[in-house]
């Protein structure tokens, strides 16, 4: 009588416990809607988390050539919306304290979905860094003189990016 206590008592605590994993599983599941790991949300330049580097940013924006590229990760107001063109959304942010402390964010909808932001959505981007102050090949020069784009997953092996419009990941 006393092992089939023991035995009804550890079923019991096991199935306890699986019911406590399934529950704090499912709560995970809908807490994180996009269900993406710890790195997906680690802006990473090198394979290193980056902070965010709005004054470095500016600081390139303002002394680098034309075609300058490094992986950058921002956060601002959006202030202005460009139209979109070619399967991809255009918007401006600003994130610095004088006027022209914009960068234009480009995000390839062909890798997901993005709604339009509008003017004064907090934003957050993280991608590749390129001054464009004049034309290069085929791509016209950035309206803010530097564009963030592969601002998404990556199915080639190129580093993700992301946007982040309130608070929402895409």
């Amino acid at each position: 009588m006393r092992n089939y206590r023991l035995l009804v008592f550890a079923v019991g605590f096991l199935l306890l416990s699986k019911a406590s994993f399934a529950q704090e599983m499912v709560t995970e599941s809908f807490s994180n809607p996009q269900n993406t790991s710890q790195v997906d949300e680690t802006c990473l330049g090198h394979g290193k988390p980056l902070d965010v580097i709005n004054d470095q940013v500016l600081n390139w924006k303002a002394t680098t050539a034309n075609a300058f590229l490094a992986r950058a990760r921002i956060q601002g107001t959006v202030d202005q919306l460009f139209p979109d063109h070619s399967g991809h959304r255009h918007f401006s942010l600003k994130i610095g304290p004088q006027a022209n402390d914009h960068i234009e964010v480009i995000y390839n909808l062909s890798f997901g979905k993005l709604p339009t932001p509008k003017v004064g959505d907090t934003a957050e981007a993280c991608g590749d860094y390129i001054t464009s102050i004049a034309q290069t090949g085929s791509y016209p020069a950035s309206p803010d003189g530097g564009i963030i784009h592969w601002v998404h997953r990556s199915p080639s092996g190129h580093e993700p990016g992301y946007v982040i419009l309130n608070g929402v990941k895409f």
